[in-house]
């Protein structure tokens, strides 16, 4: 099981100016230093640090299941993140695991609201089932898309 970040070549494109998924150039702001994950270094970004806050779509095209939110990145390069640890990003208590099928569409029946301590025992359970491709981790209370778990 790995935790991956946003594709780094996306990240890029991001960082210099491009477009997010509504369209639009991603705002720049400044870490307060309280709950700004970095969906690339899967770090939270310090206090004081420039950030970027821009809609994305973690899935490769458009269709009914292909949820876009809003993330915060690093606005300057950051390393990719990710491995086989729980990432530093992922310090709330709980947060929804939701499995996907190779078509980039919702596996019903493996959407949960689970305690952080077991988070990686749920994900795996879930990419144990044959129809699961990879697994989401978003915000319990916002619904934020966080990371990306693939087998």
């Amino acid at each position: 099981m790995r935790f991956s970040p946003i594709p780094t070549e996306l990240v890029r494109a991001y960082q210099s100016g491009g477009v997010d998924a509504n369209g639009q150039v991603p705002e720049r702001q400044i870490s307060d230093g309280d709950g700004n994950p970095c969906r690339h270094c899967l770090q939270m970004i310090p206090k004081g640090a420039d950030m970027l806050v821009l809609a994305h779509r973690p899935f490769p095209a458009p269709q009914p299941y292909a949820e876009v939110g809003p993330i915060f990145l690093c606005a300057a390069a950051c390393p990719a993140g990710g491995g086989e640890a729980l990432p530093q990003i992922l310090d709330s208590p709980s947060y929804i695991v939701r499995g996907y099928g190779p078509n980039d569409r919702i596996v019903y029946g493996t959407g949960a609201v689970v305690d952080t301590q077991s988070l990686q025992d749920e994900a795996a359970r879930r990419l144990a089932d044959p129809r699961v491709a990879y697994v989401h981790v978003r915000s319990a209370r916002n619904n934020c898309f966080q990371v990306r778990i693939d087998a």
